[in-house]
């Protein structure tokens, strides 16, 4: 006997509980398609085989998503733009993706690519634009405001350790390795805690802090503002605090924040201000790294190592998925 499931477009995020499964598999095709390309040398193919997969993948998922953090404009990009639709129809929600967190070290074959994806109750994401975002962030279970991203290193690491009742030597502080951060490693190595320097992937590198077995006790530096806000989501349903606040170059980038409805362009965002409401995120690891396994392949076989949780219960689920080719030889419909 089979039954039809009835899909009311006007139902709330929470009415679906298979939607989280369901991203999954998104994020999973992207990181099989992504994983073709580890260690090629070909950042640009890698991403294009990432976005391709999940674009695709996103056809056969019961909503009706805008993607409002993506790729770009629909003119400067043409997969998953920001602005595109997506899904085969049913409650409508906003998307946030970065189908290749990491694309230089997918290609070089370095840890802590991922595939990545969160959805939100329509208006729950903060329309983010493509620009530097400086950030700040530590795990759960701390006393609010523990750290500020207005404090120095230094203060901010003594309040940790006070919070954590550890030394400032015990502690790990992950940044991106960039020249621009080479201040703030100064100041922490000073202050006494030790620097985990990464090459890319900081939505990894936040959601780290929220994670024992990572071993990173405070996130700090700039990075993407768009990667910010999937950070955020993940720290919605998994725990922690972060702070954000976007950086400028000229007068374009401020006159596009406010056009995308930011208007103090100086403000300080939280974690609730970046992902309200129902949130969920799913992250497939390509290569491996202190939060997900990569992708293993045979010449007929993928085992896929993800995360998938939710705001709104609480749940983290870790999922293992092999996937057999000869099964499902287009992986990108499953």
């Amino acid at each position: 006997m089979s039954t039809t499931r009835s899909i009311n477009p006007d139902a709330p995020l929470q009415s679906d509980r298979n939607l989280a499964m369901e991203l999954v598999r998104v994020t999973e095709a992207a990181a099989i398609s992504a994983s073709r390309w580890i260690g090629r040398g070909d950042k640009n193919s890698a991403d294009g085989a990432a976005v391709d997969a999940m674009r695709r993948a996103f056809d056969s998922v019961a909503i009706t998503g805008t993607v409002v953090i993506g790729e770009g404009e629909m003119d400067e990009a043409p997969m998953l733009y920001i602005g595109e639709k997506v899904g085969s129809g049913g409650p409508e929600v906003d998307i946030a993706v970065d189908p290749l967190e990491g694309t230089s070290i997918c290609a070089r074959g370095m840890p802590n690519a991922i595939a990545t994806l969160a959805v939100a109750e329509k208006g729950g994401f903060l329309h983010a634009p493509d620009i530097y975002m400086d950030k700040i962030a530590v795990g759960p279970g701390l006393p609010d405001g523990v750290v500020h991203i207005d404090a120095s290193p230094k203060e901010n690491l003594r309040n940790l350790a006070q919070a954590k009742k550890s030394s400032i030597e015990d502690l790990v502080v992950c940044t991106l390795d960039r020249d621009r951060h080479k201040d703030i490693i100064r100041a922490c190595r000073e202050a006494g805690a030790r620097i985990m320097l990464i090459p890319d992937g900081d939505v990894a590198g936040v959601v780290a802090c929220s994670q024992p077995e990572a071993g990173v006790d405070m996130y700090i530096g700039w990075g993407g503002a768009p990667e910010g806000v999937l950070a955020a989501a993940a720290l919605r349903c998994i725990g922690g605090q972060m702070q954000g606040r976007l950086i400028y170059e000229d007068d374009t980038q401020r006159e596009r924040a406010k056009s995308m409805g930011i208007s103090d362009p100086d403000r300080i965002f939280q974690v609730e201000d970046m992902a309200r409401g129902d949130v969920m995120f799913s992250a497939t690891g390509v290569t491996t790294g202190a939060m997900l396994r990569g992708v293993q392949r045979t010449a007929n076989r993928a085992i896929t190592h993800s995360i998938v949780m939710r705001s709104k219960t609480g749940t983290v689920r870790y999922i293992e998925g092999h996937h057999n080719f000869s099964v499902k030889p287009n992986l990108f419909l499953a």
